[in-house]
């Protein structure tokens, strides 16, 4: 494989002692040190795979590493994006993720991208990397930096990781298929579990982040096989790893401009309609007041509800039965059913009449799993 990066200067004594085990590594050497200390990535996304992944660039002696998030902080991060503190909570998760870098090596040069990427954005802050890494938690942004990617001709690093299981691929236009190639449509929004909603074992973000800086690395200095044309696919639970293959099909459309991609996803109208299971269970033990309606059937209902929910079926809705207008007092309404694409209908009904709510992401099952009481059925 041809090294992606040119070499950079030579190495001072001081780097030649602090890469030194990297240095005797049979093929690796000063010349593909010197690469990476020349080699621009831009990591997208600085959460559970962004945390993990950039310390390792750093360490490994990355001379420029870009992080692109509009993220801050949060309490409920801490478990998995294990570069955040309790003292990070409220900063920019950029910030928060260069100081990380700082303390590894003061002179790795880190950009940060506060922004939420976009197709106006992304072209112009590509255009400054070799190659880019994607820890994004959503599909909207994977088909934006991939399709970017393509356009650009640079190689796309790919992960992702949900509940026990992470995937590791290569996306590179011109050398071989692409993520939008394996992936050609999006799931049905319903369909699109993320960490918030469905779960993720926090080890399983340094494992798949070690991967993803195993694949830049080969890449810049040229040594190893690259995930061209492969998925790997771990299984923390099993212990396990699988490969699958894959090729560009016959009839792929080729890209040839960036796109609405939330549009394309399915997602832009429900941005501010979904309230997570964890935030729903939080405000309720907090006591805070929030009207909750069950859309499912009747035998549904019967067999197990959230305590205090109010039964009105989906189709009632759609046929114009309104919810009596809750008082001022009341707070929020929140409409769910077993997992969520028929109280996403509700909700839009619900909105069309005036009235407003919000669904609960991931259903009743969701609130079960992060321990959300029922009654009349346990």
């Amino acid at each position: 494989m041809i090294p992606l990066v040119d070499p950079g200067p030579v190495l001072e004594p001081e780097r030649v002692e602090r890469y030194s085990r990297q240095l005797m590594l049979p093929g690796f050497g000063e010349d593909a040190q010197r690469r990476l200390r020349a080699a621009r990535i831009l990591v997208v996304g600085a959460g559970g795979l962004g945390s993990a992944v950039v310390p390792i660039l750093a360490a490994a002696g990355i001379g420029t590493i870009g992080i692109a998030d509009d993220d801050v902080v949060e309490l409920s991060n801490l478990h998995r994006q294990l570069s955040h503190g309790v003292a990070d909570i409220g900063s920019r998760k950029t910030e928060s993720l260069a100081q990380t870098v700082r303390a590894i090596d003061p002179d790795c040069r880190v950009i940060t991208h506060d922004v939420r990427l976009s197709a106006a954005n992304l072209p112009q802050i590509l255009a400054d990397y070799d190659l880019v890494i994607d820890g994004s938690d959503n599909f909207p942004t994977r088909y934006l930096v991939d399709d970017a990617a393509s356009l650009a001709g640079k190689p796309l690093v790919w992960g992702s990781i949900l509940r026990f299981q992470g995937q590791i691929g290569l996306s590179w236009e011109g050398r071989g298929p692409t993520y939008r190639d394996l992936f050609p449509s999006p799931p049905a929004p319903e369909d699109a579990l993320s960490c918030e909603l469905g779960g993720v074992l926090p080890s399983l973000c340094p494992a798949v982040g070690s991967f993803l800086a195993t694949e830049a690395i080969k890449l810049i200095t040229g040594i190893g096989e690259p995930l061209i044309g492969r998925v790997l696919v771990y299984d923390a639970l099993n212990a396990s790893t699988r490969e699958i293959r894959y090729a560009r099909p016959a009839d792929a459309v080729p890209v040839t401009e960036l796109i609405d991609y939330e549009l394309f996803c399915g997602t832009s109208a429900d941005d501010d309609a979904a309230v997570s299971a964890a935030e729903l269970l939080a405000r309720l033990r907090a006591g805070e007041e929030v009207a909750l309606i069950d859309v499912r059937e009747s035998h549904e209902f019967s067999q197990r509800h959230i305590p205090g929910s109010i039964h009105l079926p989906v189709g009632d809705i759609e046929n114009g039965r309104m919810p009596h207008r809750a008082p001022e007092t009341i707070g929020e309404l929140v409409v769910y059913c077993e997992q969520d694409p028929r109280s996403r209908r509700a909700v839009r009904e619900l909105r069309e009449h005036g009235i407003t709510a919000r669904y609960l992401a991931g259903g009743i099952r969701s609130f079960v799993e992060v321990g959300g009481g029922t009654a009349n059925g346990e």
